[in-house]
C-alpha cells in the first residue's frame, strides 16, 4: 500500500492525523477528526482513534479501506452567497447550499458560514488546513460586514460601545473596527466569528440588523462579484490568504483603541477585490 508516501507537503515534519487528512483535501479539520474517531482511517495497516496520531508523509494512511494518494491541487473560490443559500456542502431540509453554485469535481467546502439570510463573500476550498487557519480565532483573520440596522440612527456611543467590545452571553467580544457609513449603516470588522456574532453585538447595542453583507475577508475584497457568482481565487491571492492564517495577533481587530476613530476596514488602497454572525 503506498498511502501517503512521496508526499512533500510537510517537508518531512510529523504532523498530527487529522491535520494531514484536511491538509489532504479529505475534509475539514473538524471533519478529519471526526473520520479519524468513527475508525475510518489506518496509519500503516492499523486501525487509528486518535486524531492527534503523529504521521509523517511516508506513513500509508487510507479511508474507508482507499489509499490516501498525493494531494489534489488546492483550490479556493470567492462566492458572492444570496439570501437563502446556507453555508454547508449538504443540508437535510432540501435548502440550496453554497457549495451547489460552484460546478466542480473536486470535493470543496465552505471556509466559515454566513447565516442564511445575510448575503455576501464566502469562500469554498479542498484545502482543510487552510480552512482551518482563516476561520480558527486563534489566527485573528479579521472578516467585514456592511450592516443596516432598524431603530434610531446610529450614535456615537454605539460604535463606541462596539469598538471597546461587548459582553454577550458566550463572553465578551474583542474591540471591533467601526464606522458608520448612514445614518443607519455600519461597517464592522471582526476576528472572532463566533455564531450569528454581529447580529448579537448589535442587538446588545440596541440595533436589530435588518440586512447584513459580508464585505470582506481577509485581504479579500468582494468586489463586484454579483450575487450567486463565484470566482476562482489567483495564486497569488491564496497565497496571501494563507500568510494571513499562518501567524497569530497580525493584522487583528483586537489591536485597535477602544472608542477611537477607526480607518475604513472596507476597501482600503492596494486591496484586492473578490471581483463582493
Amino acid at each position: 500500500m503506498q498511502g501517503a508516501r512521496g508526499r512533500s507537503d510537510y517537508g518531512g515534519r510529523v504532523v498530527r492525523l487529522a491535520k494531514f487528512l484536511a491538509g489532504a483535501g479529505v475534509a475539514s479539520r473538524r471533519g478529519s477528526e471526526e473520520l479519524v474517531r468513527s475508525g475510518r482511517v489506518t496509519v500503516d495497516g492499523e486501525t487509528i482513534t486518535d486524531p492527534a496520531r503523529d504521521v509523517t508523509e511516508r506513513s500509508a494512511i487510507a479511508v474507508d479501506g482507499s489509499p490516501l494518494g498525493d494531494a489534489p491541487t488546492r483550490v479556493v473560490y470567492a462566492v458572492n452567497k444570496p439570501a437563502g443559500v446556507v453555508s454547508t456542502a449538504r443540508d437535510t431540509h432540501g435548502r440550496p447550499t453554497v457549495v451547489a453554485l460552484v460546478p466542480s469535481d473536486t470535493r470543496l467546502y465552505p471556509v466559515g458560514r454566513l447565516d442564511a439570510d445575510a448575503t455576501g463573500l464566502i469562500l469554498l476550498t479542498n484545502d482543510g488546513e487552510l480552512a482551518h487557519r482563516l476561520t480558527h480565532p486563534s489566527f485573528e483573520v479579521p472578516k467585514t460586514y456592511r450592516a443596516e440596522l432598524a431603530g434610531k440612527p446610529v450614535g456615537q456611543a454605539t460604535l463606541n460601545a462596539l469598538r471597546a467590545g461587548v459582553l454577550l452571553d458566550d463572553g465578551p467580544t474583542a474591540p471591533a473596527r467601526v464606522r458608520r457609513i448612514g445614518q443607519h449603516t455600519i461597517e464592522l470588522t471582526i476576528h472572532e466569528g463566533r455564531k450569528r456574532q454581529v447580529k448579537r453585538m448589535c442587538e446588545h447595542v440596541g440595533h436589530r440588523v435588518r440586512v447584513l453583507e459580508r464585505i470582506r475577508f481577509g485581504s479579500l475584497d468582494l468586489g463586484d462579484l454579483k450575487p450567486g457568482a463565484f470566482r476562482r481565487l489567483t495564486d497569488a491571492e491564496v497565497k496571501r490568504l494563507s500568510a494571513e492564517g499562518s501567524g497569530r495577533r497580525g493584522g487583528s481587530a483586537s489591536r485597535s483603541t477602544p472608542g477611537r476613530s477607526q480607518p475604513s476596514p472596507g476597501r482600503p488602497a492596494g486591496a484586492r477585490r473578490a471581483s463582493r454572525s
